[in-house]
């Protein structure tokens, strides 16, 4: 099954993706050699265990017959001894084998979910909980490891072994086999049960910390906000109650393991096992010697029997993660990367014809059309809501226009190699996303190459960072915080600022990117990028009236649809909205006096 992907990776091997159990077992057959040398090595250890109750038993009929001697016994005592030995020691290989496999089955799934991740929409992700998808991405990889070590391994001398037991006590008398026989099926009636009983608890278990671990993201990813709403109580409750139904499941869990039904049919089965092998003792069919390895393979069973349940326990849970984890791998996305699409240096000029846009049911933009030629800018104006934002993110394809096209170079932008596309339009949006680096390594991140220290620090100058950087005890190596938190707000987007110089763009697209930086800067900065902008198509979503009129063109947006376009002087003259859009922006930044009145030009 294919889906639409933004990212891929070329070395990427494939799974089959139809079913949970298919995809495990598609994980586990990528190295063939681990999960058959666990088969082999799981077959020849329990032969050798199951010899050695045979070979005790043989040496004591040889210690009860008239003809017995030392060197018989000692070579019985020898191989009892031996085959211990042998069997412990390709346990030892057996379980290399199985925490290989299941380490590498538990990387592959998770790099295998983080790509996808990655190749997800931004529609995608802001459907998701972040708390969850971690949870996904880390905890359910872990118990999928599980289900290789122990259970697979487990299983593995689990089947071994009720094969070769009723085998190996068959070849001792073929009545023997048939206590054995009866268990072996009691067992796979009474684990199928334990199965269906497991099933939903493990789904909702793997749910609920799922919905734990996003309320615990939440929380710590709003606690500003929830200490200075004084809140730490209620989301402590919200929190313990969550906790608290993930506690109810493991106790219901753990009241299913604690059910002693296996271990009742096994000691029967030892019972009738010792009765029935003493009846054909008397009856002459069978020796003493014989009764003794019966006895000795019979035992064998019980911890067969006590590590059957947990084992089961394990897979169903493995089962529901597996579920989890390709809910996201197999989850629709919105777009694809078209690695075969246009792919080349692009001039900047953006069409939009006759565009609509609606998120789900819910219409943002109805009928936008304009054009954008190639390092003109384009200040985009209108009341919070009227999809300013919106327009701007449909040019790199964040989302895809619902109606209409939307073109760059006369090519329609679903028609392009994503990440050529991508790679030449760069976003500086006013809430900044630094990452837990370094101020260097925020600033050269999206160049996509190697990048001298020497550019680093040049386009902090054009963004007038570098004299605040310069002020750090660490100054470019300074680590900023999740988020970029140890900086100020201006601080942050003036590195935000840097990072989109050095990617040096075809089309920059700002948005309210200069909103938390005050007025002096902002006016060295726009120096900057005018200087840095000479032939770049710039799309500018802003406040600042300054830099409105410095456009070459405004648009003016009204619940979505164009209202009109041109400079700042035709609009000026024609349009009514634009002219008490600046008003009002105008009498925002006119400062006041004492009583509070607005200034007159005379006063300020």
């Amino acid at each position: 099954m294919t889906h639409k992907r933004e990212y891929t990776v070329e070395t990427e091997y494939t799974y089959d993706r139809a079913s949970p159990a298919r995809w495990i077992v598609s994980h586990a057959l990528r190295y063939p050699h681990l999960p058959a040398g666990m088969v082999l090595l799981g077959i020849l250890s329990t032969a050798l265990g199951t010899q050695a109750p045979v070979a005790l038993g043989r040496a004591f009929d040889h210690v009860l017959s008239p003809g017995r001697n030392a060197r018989t016994l000692l070579l019985l005592s020898l191989s009892v001894l031996g085959f211990w030995m042998g069997q412990a020691a390709l346990d030892v290989i057996h379980r290399v084998f199985s925490e290989l496999l299941s380490r590498r089955v538990q990387r592959d799934a998770r790099e295998e979910l983080f790509v996808h991740l990655l190749g997800k929409s931004l529609a995608f992700h802001s459907r998701q909980q972040v708390g969850d998808l971690m949870a996904r991405a880390t905890d359910d990889p872990r118990t999928l490891n599980y289900m290789f070590s122990p259970t697979l391994r487990g299983f593995v001398l689990w089947v071994a072994q009720l094969s070769l037991v009723v085998v190996t006590i068959g070849t001792i008398h073929p009545h023997l086999a048939l206590v054995p026989l009866v268990f072996v099926i009691a067992l796979a009636w009474t684990l199928y049960n334990y199965i269906r009983q497991f099933a939903p608890i493990a789904e909702a278990q793997r749910a609920q910390f799922g919905v734990m671990s996003a309320r615990l993201a939440q929380s710590i990813s709003g606690i500003e906000v929830v200490k200075s709403s004084v809140q730490e109580g209620a989301e402590w409750r919200r929190f313990r109650t969550d906790a608290s139904r993930w506690r109810d499941l493991y106790v219901r869990w753990g009241e299913i393991l604690a059910q002693p039904l296996p271990l009742l049919v096994y000691y029967g089965t030892l019972a009738f096992g010792f009765v029935h092998a003493l009846v054909l003792y008397v009856q002459g069919m069978i020796s003493l010697g014989e009764v003794i390895a019966l006895m000795g393979l019979l035992g064998q069973l019980e911890a067969t029997t006590v590590s059957a349940v947990g084992m089961f326990s394990l897979f169903t849970r493995g089962v529901a993660s597996a579920r989890r984890i390709l809910d996201m791998v197999n989850a629709e996305t919105e777009l694809d990367e078209n690695p075969a699409g246009v792919a080349r240096p692009m001039r900047g000029e953006v069409s939009f014809e006759n565009v609509s846009f609606a998120y789900d049911s819910n219409p943002v933009l109805c009928g936008i059309s304009f054009r954008a030629h190639p390092g003109e800018t384009i200040a985009i104006v209108g009341q919070t809501g009227s999809g300013k934002t919106t327009l701007v993110r449909l040019v790199n394809r964040i989302y895809d226009a619902c109606e209409g096209r939307v073109l760059v170079d006369g090519v329609d932008v679903r028609r392009w190699n994503l990440t050529s596309l991508r790679s030449q339009v760069s976003t500086i949006e006013q809430d900044v996303f630094l990452f837990a680096r370094s101020i260097g390594e925020n600033i050269a991140f999206g160049a996509g190459r190697e990048v001298a220290q020497g550019e680093i620090e040049r386009c902090a100058r054009e963004a007038e960072a570098d004299e605040f950087i310069a002020r750090l005890e660490r100054g470019y190596e300074t680590i900023v915080g999740e988020r970029g938190v140890m900086l100020s707000g201006g601080q942050r987007q003036r590195v935000a600022i840097a990072r989109a110089f050095l990617a040096d763009p075809r089309i920059l697209i700002l948005d309210d990117s200069t909103s938390a930086i005050d007025s002096a800067t902002e006016d060295r900065i726009q120096t900057a990028m005018r200087r840095v902008n000479a032939g770049r198509t710039t799309f500018l979503i802003t406040h600042r009236l300054s830099q409105i009129r410095r456009a070459d063109r405004i648009l003016i947006l009204r619940r979505g649809e164009l209202l009109d376009q041109g400079t700042h002087e035709e609009l000026m003259q024609r349009c009514a909205t634009y002219r008490r859009l600046f008003a009002r922006k105008a009498a925002e930044r006119r400062p006041t006096t004492d009583d509070g009145r607005l200034s007159t030009p005379a006063e300020s």
